[in-house]
């Protein structure tokens, strides 16, 4: 379980540099999207966590 919510925002951060690359734009035009990504990823994780806890 731990695996899969490290796995999520690095897959997802190496597909927004890949997209900004090959949109040839920097990666400070796309820091907004690396901040959405490691908030919804920070939810998912918590929201796991949580459900990990009550259902033990």
């Amino acid at each position: 379980m731990i695996k899969i919510i490290v796995l999520v925002p690095l897959l997802l951060s190496l597909l927004w540099f890949a997209y900004l690359r090959a949109n040839k734009w920097s990666l400070s035009q796309g820091k907004q999207g690396f901040l959405y990504i490691l908030v919804l990823s920070a939810a998912i994780a918590a929201f796991y966590t949580v459900m990990m806890i009550l259902t033990h």
